[in-house]
């Protein structure tokens, strides 16, 4: 089985460009102001227009409300809604609900125990992704895109009756490895194709998904 790849943090239309034209599975736009890749509606109306029909289109959202849900997604077509914050089950649930849209949930993970808070969303959710959990020292620490790993092996022969992803300081250098540990179906970079926060580098995007393809 083949891994594909998610380009996240996508916030103008040239690394978009490049994510498509390297075959992406999926492109991110992030909804969250306190993040350096964050879009406005209308930036994120614009480049989802540039994904329809290329990529499934991902909105990544942390704790939202409904009103903002409903701005967001009365301006901007999306595919799948990406809940990067403390969602519990029942919010989880809710939002599904009420949407009508795909959502994956995202576990923070340091440790054994923060995989096996996947098994809480089977039942509510269409994707997990697993994400480095934000390391303590870090300050200002983003939930995801602070270009950090976690220990791959935690996931090394796991099975979900959902897909998922793999996030966390992932870069064309380290993916394939990653791929290999892991088995993952879907692999997911940030901050791992960017000169700096905020601005990504087509470049590195193209490396990361021929490396992606290669493994």
């Amino acid at each position: 089985m083949s891994t594909s790849a998610k380009i996240c943090g996508i916030n103008d239309p040239t690394a978009m460009a490049a994510a498509i034209d390297g075959g992406a599975s999926h492109v991110g736009l992030v909804f969250y102001d306190k993040s350096p890749r964050a879009v406005t509606v209308e930036q994120a109306s614009e480049l989802s227009v540039l994904a329809q029909g290329n990529a499934i289109r991902v909105g990544l959202f942390v704790g939202p409300n409904d009103a903002f849900l409903e701005t967001i997604l009365g301006a901007v077509s999306l595919d799948l809604l990406q809940l990067h914050g403390t969602e519990t089950p029942e919010r989880t649930a809710e939002i599904r609900a009420r949407f009508g849209l795909q959502v994956m949930k995202v576990l923070s993970v340091a440790e054994q125990a923060d995989v096996e808070k996947a098994n809480a969303y089977l039942d509510v959710t269409d994707w997990l992704m697993f994400d480095a959990k934000p390391p303590k020292s870090l300050k200002n620490a983003l939930p995801g895109g602070n270009a950090v790993s976690f220990d791959w092996s935690l996931l090394a022969g796991q099975s979900w009756p959902k897909p998922w992803m793999l996030a966390g300081g992932l870069t064309a250098d380290n993916v394939s490895e990653a791929i290999r540990v892991t088995g993952a179906p879907v692999v997911d970079t940030s901050s791992g194709v960017e000169d700096r926060p905020g601005h990504k580098n087509p470049v590195k995007i193209k490396a990361f998904l021929e490396a992606v393809a290669k493994a």
